[in-house]
C-alpha cells in the first residue's frame, strides 16, 4: 500500500469500529428500554390474579408475586419463549405443547402457552386440582404470608427462601393491596399517589354492569338430591350445591342463611360484584363454586333464541370462563340459535 494511502485506511477503519460501536449501543439501549418492569407487570395482569382470586380464593397477591419470581416480570428466557410464567413443569399428566430448560436439572421439561393468559388460567387450576395445595384453600384470601410459606411447604419451589422472597415482593410492592375490597383501585390510588398523578380512569368508566339473567328452570329436572336447611331446598347439579330463588329473595339474605360472603356469593354465580340486581324468581343459585364442564351424559347442548353463555352456564353448574375457553369463544359472544356448544 502507498504511504500516502495509510492514513486514509486508518480513517476508514476508526470510523467502520465507531459505526459498530453505536450500533451497538444503540441495540442496548433498546433492549433496555423494551425489558418490562415490575410495575408495568404487575398492571397489565394484576385483573386476572384478581378474578382468580374471587374464583379460585387464590390471593392476587400470591398470583402476581409468584408471576413476577418465576418470569422475572415476564423477561425471563422461559418466559418469552412459552408463556410460561409461573415455572409450571410438564408433569405427567400434561399433553399441551412443551419447551426445554434447564433448571434444577439440564433440559426439563415446561409447559408451553399460546398465551400469558392460559398461563395464568393454568397456574390457577394447577393449584386448585392438585391435593398436595388443598390445605392453602382453608387459608383466607387476604393471609399472604400462610400461603406463601404454605407453598413452600407443598413443594412448589426447591429455594429454601421461597416463602419468604413471595412475601418480600408483596410488601416492598404492596401486593396486598390487591387482595383488599376493590383491590385494583387500591393499587392504582396507590401508584397515582406514589407518582403524582391526580385523574383517576377507573372512576370515569362507564361500563354497564350485567344483571342476572330471567330464570325459568324447573327444579325438578336438576334435581339429584335434596335436604332442606333454613328453610331452604337444597338440590345438586353437576356436583355443585345450589337453590331455587324465591319471590322476594336477596343475594343478602341467601348469603347469610349458608353464611357466605355476598361478594363470594355473587362470584359463584358470576354476577359482577358493583352489580346490585337481586336473584328472579325460579333462578339457579349456586352456593358453592361451580365445576369446570359437565359431567352428565350429554356433551353438547342445542342454543336456544335468547340464551347467552352466562345462562348455559348456570343451567349446566359450568364456569362461564371454562364454558367460553371450551368452544374458543369471548366471555361475551353473542350466540346463535341452533348451533351447539361444547359441555365437557
Amino acid at each position: 500500500m502507498p504511504l500516502n494511502e495509510i492514513p486514509q485506511a486508518m480513517n476508514l477503519y476508526k470510523y467502520t469500529i465507531l459505526v459498530a460501536f453505536l450500533s451497538l449501543l444503540a441495540f442496548s439501549e433498546a433492549s433496555a428500554q423494551t425489558r418490562q418492569t415490575k410495575e408495568e407487570y404487575v398492571d397489565r395482569y394484576k385483573h386476572i390474579a384478581i378474578d382468580h382470586m374471587e374464583r379460585y380464593g387464590i390471593p392476587a397477591s400470591i398470583t402476581m408475586a409468584q408471576g413476577i419470581l418465576e418470569s422475572d416480570s415476564g423477561n425471563s428466557k422461559l418466559a418469552l419463549s412459552s408463556n410460561n410464567h409461573f415455572g409450571i413443569k410438564c408433569k405427567k399428566d400434561w399433553t399441551g405443547d412443551r419447551v426445554f430448560h434447564n433448571d434444577d436439572a439440564p433440559n426439563e421439561c415446561f409447559r408451553k402457552y399460546d398465551s400469558v393468559e392460559d398461563s395464568y388460567q393454568d397456574h390457577a387450576e394447577f393449584l386448585d386440582k392438585s391435593p398436595r395445595y388443598d390445605s392453602l384453600f382453608a387459608y383466607a384470601a387476604t393471609d399472604y404470608k400462610s400461603w406463601a410459606r404454605g407453598l413452600k411447604a407443598a413443594g412448589y419451589a426447591t429455594a429454601k427462601d421461597y416463602a419468604q422472597r413471595l412475601i418480600r415482593l408483596i410488601e416492598d410492592n404492596k401486593l396486598y393491596l390487591l387482595d383488599q375490597e376493590n383491590g385494583s383501585a387500591l393499587y392504582a390510588s396507590r401508584n397515582r399517589s406514589e407518582n403524582g398523578i391526580n385523574y383517576d380512569f377507573e372512576s370515569q368508566s362507564s361500563v354497564n354492569t350485567p344483571s342476572t339473567h330471567q330464570g325459568r328452570i324447573n327444579p325438578d329436572q336438576y334435581r339429584v338430591s335434596e335436604r332442606t336447611f333454613n328453610g331452604y331446598s337444597v338440590y345438586t347439579n353437576n356436583l355443585t350445591n345450589m337453590l331455587i330463588a324465591r319471590e322476594g329473595d336477596t343475594f343478602k339474605d341467601i348469603a347469610r342463611t349458608f353464611v357466605i360472603p355476598e361478594r363470594l356469593l355473587r362470584k359463584y354465580n358470576e354476577i359482577d360484584p358493583k352489580s346490585t340486581a337481586d336473584p328472579i324468581a325460579g333462578e339457579m343459585i349456586y352456593i358453592e363454586r361451580k365445576q369446570i364442564k359437565w359431567q352428565g351424559e350429554e356433551s353438547h347442548h342445542t342454543i336456544s333464541q335468547g340464551e347467552t353463555l352466562t345462562s348455559i352456564a348456570q343451567l349446566y353448574g359450568i364456569r362461564q370462563r371454562n364454558l367460553a375457553k371450551m368452544n374458543k369463544l369471548k366471555i361475551n359472544a353473542t350466540l346463535k340459535e341452533g348451533e351447539q356448544l361444547r359441555l365437557k
